[in-house]
């Protein structure tokens, strides 16, 4: 009897997910705690795995389509329960089935071979009468021997179509067979015009939808401001430089920026509290922690894995936490719990290149801190024009709690550590 592949429980308040991908059809193999499809919800992508292996019987529910947790999206039968639950009948008809080709086949060869009892230069009749499924004709030429081998070949019964094919008509009445089984991706749906431009229309993933539904919502709801700063990286630069190998050998992961910026943004924070809160109708909710947000992009979305407790983590276990995060986001495997909540964000688009941009704030926090790429430019340094690898940084603040001022001089403290990052031992 086939077994049932439920959606499982993601978190306490989600009820509803989306079948994005079939990773397997009707009919194909699963190993054991093989990856049978990608499901969608709210926050990220999750694969769902059949721990037992065998094969798929049935998907329920096509690629796109949302259904609620607990629902039953496919049917899996494992390896010897088809065998075991074969009945005796279909076991016969296996194999009675294969023997009614050979006697078509003698009957076409008939018609092809004259009989072996003719001498050489001379016809006889035959001793026995010809079969009546194939007509034979005096042996004149080879081809109308194969016209009549091809009829009776079409007078046999035609097969069944396959479970996974049906027979459609096309335009013409023809009749063709099309394969039935489930779409792996939704199925794009096309607009033509007479001058044959076209558009491909697929539908938002549950992730995309959540993403842009925040978006807006943070827009409309918040008196976001973007105020820009500028920082010298030499320092930090040549701090990875000169301990990097020793880092890495000690807790195998690079010394990267995050590290660095993870903690000057807790030190500024400090200093800052209205930027580490959040507004709750009326209110003020001030954090005393600082579980920072590090938004991660892959292919199927943008998430923002949560670094709880922040100011309690070294540099190693900072590296450490967000290249796992980064490796888990990359897989579809993130948990709930760790993209929910953040009182701060940190994105980094300058490792896709990026100059400037002005980051959208993700509620209900209060700000976000948005990183660069490095360049080379020149600069003013103690009466002199040098060159010196710079990044632009910039923070995104809900003005209706934030005022300029404080906006300012965080990105102030910022620079301050960053520029010189031994303040963060001394803590001055």
């Amino acid at each position: 009897m086939p077994i049932e592949l439920k959606i499982p429980e993601v978190g306490e308040s989600i009820t509803e997910v989306q079948t994005s991908q079939w990773l397997k059809a009707e009919g194909d193999g699963i190993k054991a705690d093989e990856s049978v499809a990608l499901i969608d919800w709210e926050k990220t992508t999750f694969d769902l795995h059949e721990q037992r292996g065998g094969r798929v019987v049935k998907i329920l529910h096509q690629a796109g389509e949302t259904v609620r947790v607990g629902v039953v999206v496919a049917q899996i039968e494992h390896e010897g329960e088809a065998a075991k639950e074969k009945p005796p009948e279909a076991k016969e008809t296996a194999k009675t089935a294969p023997e009614a080709k050979p006697a078509d086949k003698s009957s076409a060869q008939a018609a092809k071979e004259p009989p072996a009892e003719k001498p050489a230069g001379k016809e006889k009749p035959t001793s026995k009468p010809a079969p009546t499924s194939a007509k034979v004709e005096p042996r004149e030429s080879s081809e109308p021997k194969k016209e009549e081998a091809g009829k009776s070949t079409e007078k046999a019964p035609a097969p069944e179509p396959k479970p996974e094919e049906k027979v459609e008509g096309d335009s013409k009445g023809a009749k063709t067979k099309a394969a039935s089984k489930p779409s792996i991706l939704p199925k794009p749906a096309e607009t033509k015009s007479s001058g044959g431009r076209e558009a491909e229309v697929v539908p938002m993933t549950m992730l995309r939808r959540t993403v842009a539904s925040r978006l807006v919502e943070a827009k409309q709801q918040m008196a976001m401001l973007t105020t820009f700063g500028e920082v010298d990286m030499s320092s930090v630069q040549a701090m990875r430089h000169e301990h990097q190998d020793a880092f890495q050998k000690r807790y195998q992961t690079k010394l990267g920026l995050m590290s660095f910026f993870v903690k000057a943004t807790i030190d500024a924070l400090k200093q800052f509290p209205q930027l580490n809160a959040e507004v709750r109708g009326t209110d003020i909710a001030y954090h005393n922690y600082f579980d920072v947000g590090v938004a991660i992009a892959t292919e199927r979305g943008l998430v923002v894995p949560v670094l709880r407790n922040a100011e309690r983590l070294s540099f190693a276990e900072v590296e450490q936490a967000i290249g796992t995060f980064g490796q888990r986001a990359k897989d579809g495997k993130l948990k709930p719990d760790e993209l929910a909540g953040g009182t701060f964000t940190i994105t980094n688009g300058g490792v896709f290149g990026s100059l400037l941009s002005t980051p959208i704030i993700n509620p209900p926090q209060t700000a976000i801190l948005g990183l660069h790429a490095i360049q080379d430019r020149p600069i003013a340094w103690q009466g002199q024009v040098v060159i010196r690898p710079m990044m632009y940084v910039a923070l995104t603040y809900d003005h209706r709690i934030v005022d300029g001022r404080e906006a300012v001089l965080f990105l102030r403290r910022i620079k301050e550590v960053i520029e010189a990052p031994a303040r963060m031992l001394v803590e001055i």
